[in-house]
């Protein structure tokens, strides 16, 4: 039985096997491989060793998948390097016997969409992955955060994990959201609010009345993005949403497992009274849909507002940076964001290429027509299969938008989705640096439906004027 404390403690007591110092060796219930893993099968085999437990370990191809070509398998990787990687990892679940999603598999995808699409992530475990938005997992009530090479390989040997333990960040978003925001929007203000350093060291839970309201893939959202704030990982308690996403997915407990997987995560969420490292309270009835203006997720602003001016800002090493920042954007201090033209759409990633996601953006597109070359990566196989089944690939594919494969895609821009050095685009996923997608592109964050928007209108768009 869980003792009392936050929901981060509970579960970081009970993997603890040992403990050095402020270090613990922590058993891992779940570990997720992708392509960039194979550090780690080639450090394993080196030395001759086996994977622990391969049946607490699941892969599939996402970073370098293609989203173009697919009927073709391997054959539709255009990069030799990429579409070894690929086969590498195939051989590496066929040799050490782990569940594998292959590109041939209906359930492939993003890990991190697949993993609580198939109720592999469950409240309570350790959940590890060699990608930093790992934290995703964490909306399942799952203590998640991603791994290097080495740690990688430690998993895959032994199911244990050394660990430094981190502090403890509450943060409460309490409120109604007005019509147009949503869970994107509320992660950008978190991140505008404390910083991509403002939580370096810990995890964060996030709470409060608003979180609640959420649904499982909205709370996803905001768990993904917890890396951007530096964060180890974000966890949400487990509640009647969390179970009633999980009830009948393959890999959850069923019968008279259920039953007890259900007594024991009741007892999960922290006790009254329990105090924080760090608290920060946000009101969501007060947010507007936000876009990002520069180079960090933590350059976000209400669409309403105007790119800001470095000139005001009396941190010298602040305004250098803001200054950097529009230089590489393009953009003018001053100037409305609903003036800022975009030249391409991106909907998709780990971040929102979910069911719930793609339905945002169709609500906006129905009827509507692109002004701009604009996608739709869906995060795996089955949501792809449900939104055609939902009918919305007719809508993105009547509105002038590619209805792509499951992947990664530009996101990240390994797989031959890159935007061309110079151009706006207009993006769901989570991180805007320099180059994220494709050497010189220029990336604005926001929510699905404002991303639809901006596909229709041609510029960064307020989507409420479409959605009234």
């Amino acid at each position: 039985m869980a003792t009392s404390g936050t929901l981060f403690e509970k579960i970081w007591r009970r993997h603890v096997i040992v403990e050095q110092g402020d270090e613990a060796l922590l058993g891992i219930d779940t570990h997720f491989v992708a392509e960039g893993s194979f550090h780690a099968f080639g450090a394993l085999a080196k030395e001759g060793r086996t994977v622990r437990r391969p049946g607490q370990v699941f892969g599939s191809p996402d970073h370098f998948a293609s989203t173009v070509g697919r009927e073709r398998g391997l054959a539709g990787i255009g990069d030799p390097e990429s579409r070894e990687l690929v086969r590498y990892l195939e051989r590496n679940a066929r040799d050490y016997g782990f569940e594998h999603f292959g590109l041939d598999d209906e359930r492939q995808g993003i890990l991190h969409v697949i993993g609580p699409e198939q109720g592999i992530t469950q409240p309570g475990l350790t959940v590890s992955c060699g990608d930093s938005h790992t934290a995703t997992h964490g909306a399942l009530g799952a203590l998640a955060f991603a791994v290097g090479a080495s740690q990688n390989k430690q998993i895959l040997a032994t199911q244990c994990l050394w660990q430094k333990r981190p502090k403890t960040m509450r943060i409460e978003v309490d409120g109604r959201p007005c019509p147009g925001v949503g869970a994107k929007d509320v992660m950008l203000a978190i991140l505008a609010r404390i910083g991509v350093a403002g939580a370096v060291g810990h995890v964060i839970e996030y709470a409060g009345t608003a979180i609640r309201a959420m649904s499982m893939e909205q709370r996803m959202t905001i768990c993904n993005m917890s890396i951007e704030a530096g964060a180890r990982s974000g966890i949400i308690a487990p509640d009647d949403t969390t179970y009633q996403y999980l009830a009948g997915r393959p890999y959850a407990p069923r019968g008279r497992d259920w039953d007890a997987a259900l007594a024991f995560w009741r007892t999960l969420p922290t006790d009254d009274g329990v105090r924080f490292d760090r608290e920060v309270a946000i009101d969501a009835g007060t947010l507007e849909p936000i876009v990002t203006w520069g180079t960090l997720p933590e350059h976000a602003l209400p669409i309403s507002a105007s790119v800001p001016d470095p000139g005001a800002v009396d941190d010298p090493q602040r305004r250098t940076q803001m200054e950097a920042a529009l230089r590489y954007i393009g953009l003018a201090p001053g100037t409305p964001l609903q003036e800022v033209a975009v030249d391409r759409v991106f909907i998709g990633s780990c971040t929102n290429g979910r069911i719930e996601d793609l339905r945002a953006a169709a609500a906006v597109l129905r009827g509507r027509k692109a002004a701009v070359p604009a996608f739709v990566s869906p995060g795996s196989g089955l949501v792809k299969r449900q939104a055609e089944a939902e009918g919305l690939d007719r809508v993105f594919i009547e509105a002038g938008f590619e209805w792509r494969a499951p992947g990664c895609s530009a996101c990240v821009a390994m797989n031959g989705d890159v935007v061309p050095p110079g151009e706006r685009c207009a993006a769901t996923s989570n991180r805007n640096f320099e180059g994220r997608q494709g050497k010189g592109s220029r990336t604005h964050l926001m929510s699905p439906a404002m991303a639809a928007a901006a596909a229709v209108t041609g510029r960064l768009t307020d989507v409420r004027r479409l959605l009234a």
